[in-house]
């Protein structure tokens, strides 16, 4: 990779801001920045190499800090959302027995052998895509925590189980690899309560600041990597590695100055380059040339939201339901390891992130008439027509 390639990249990025911008979309910037990658990689222009090593790497950092943004974006200190776990699980649990339904239907129509993938990612949920909706909107009430503990419980399921679900004959290597990951993510939380009992963090926190060293934001990039680092060794995807930390980060507490710092490093650079190598790596020719991909992508995206409406008989509305359903980590994650280890059809990748968007866009219309409906009941206040 030469500078010139990356200041290219860094360009073409900028399209996700400049999508999301208008905020009557309510676009989420991976869109954009996906867009951007199809634009100038292996779909149209091929102005960019999405196997160069160098290329490769950083969209590797990138995956991992996008994953551990996602997790540190799981409620889990929250007293309110532990205490609408019950009500959460129960709903996944519904959602998941669809979501089996329709993946079996879908693999035998399909073929592939791939049941378990589609299982998982019809039942999954992004938390780094509701919560912010849930937070700019002030959605509140039991009904939204409801749905807002199901969506932090099937991100964080579906993401553990992702790796075992895509390649099932190595299920147990993964499993092992994964329960290390695990062990030493907690090891880290505990590591992380005493230096906050002891007042080490605070102290760390008062140096780095006041001498500019950006310690905490080393640290955590140390450890961050060190899992990741791990889990490559043990045949566990990075994806797995980035979340857990960031699971571990959110049950510990992210101090405000390290979540500016994360973001800026995340949002800034890495996350975009890496949605970027995605977009760059889908090839949209092979879609059409292979039509059922089309069908399987858009199956996905109509099943995921199909099996989460399924709530609405437990009380749920049926808004909050398709919101549940909006979804894109866990399609990215299953996409980018599919290119990576070559373990999807021609096409298939492609199917999973379009049946991603299908989730978004029909999330984005359920929230604003949730809004309106709420609004001209008086729960929440009108949107502003501007």
């Amino acid at each position: 990779m030469t500078f010139p390639v990356l200041a290219l990249i860094c360009v073409a990025a900028l399209l996700g801001p400049l999508l999301a911008l208008p905020q009557k979309w309510r676009l989420p910037v991976v869109i954009g920045e996906l867009l951007a990658g199809l634009l100038i990689g292996r779909t149209a222009l091929n102005l960019v190499d999405p196997a160069e090593p160098t290329f490769t790497f950083l969209a590797d950092m990138g995956f991992a800090l996008v994953m551990f943004v996602a997790g540190t974006h799981v409620p889990v200190r929250n007293k309110a959302i532990r205490s609408a776990l019950g009500r959460g699980a129960l709903g996944l649990i519904a959602v998941s027995v669809v979501a089996a339904a329709i993946g079996i239907a879908l693999a035998s129509v399909f073929g592939g052998g791939h049941a378990p993938l589609y299982i998982v990612l019809l039942a999954s949920s992004s938390a780094a895509l509701v919560l912010p909706i849930v937070g700019s909107l002030g959605l509140a009430g039991p009904n939204v925590l409801a749905m807002t503990a199901q969506v932090a419980l099937a991100d964080t399921l579906a993401i553990i189980a992702l790796p075992l679900a895509l390649d099932p004959a190595t299920a147990g290597t993964a499993a092992l690899g994964s329960l290390a990951v695990l062990a030493c993510s907690g090891v880290v939380f505990v590591l992380l309560r005493q230096g906050e009992r002891t007042g080490l963090r605070d102290r760390i926190h008062k140096v780095s600041e006041s001498r500019k060293f950006a310690l905490e934001l080393r640290i955590q990039l140390i450890i961050l990597f060190a899992l990741a680092g791990l889990a490559v060794w043990s045949h566990v995807s990075i994806m797995l590695a980035g979340f857990v930390f960031g699971l571990v980060v959110s049950a510990a507490g992210e101090p405000r100055r390290l979540a500016r710092q994360l973001f800026a490093i995340t949002e800034g650079f890495l996350g975009p380059l890496f949605f970027l190598w995605l977009g760059a790596s889908l090839n949209l020719h092979e879609l059409a040339a292979h039509p059922p991909m089309i069908l399987l992508g858009l199956a996905l995206g109509v099943g995921a939201i199909a099996a989460h409406s399924v709530t609405r008989f437990f009380g749920q509305p049926l808004p909050l339901g398709v919101l549940s359903a909006s979804q894109l980590g866990v399609p990215v994650a299953a996409a980018t390891i599919g290119i990576q280890a070559n373990l999807l059809a021609p096409g298939e990748p492609s199917a999973l992130v379009l049946g991603a968007l299908v989730t978004i866009a029909a999330a984005t219309v359920a929230a604003g008439r949730f809004v309106g409906t709420a609004a001209k009941a008086g729960a929440l206040p009108a949107p502003d027509p501007e």
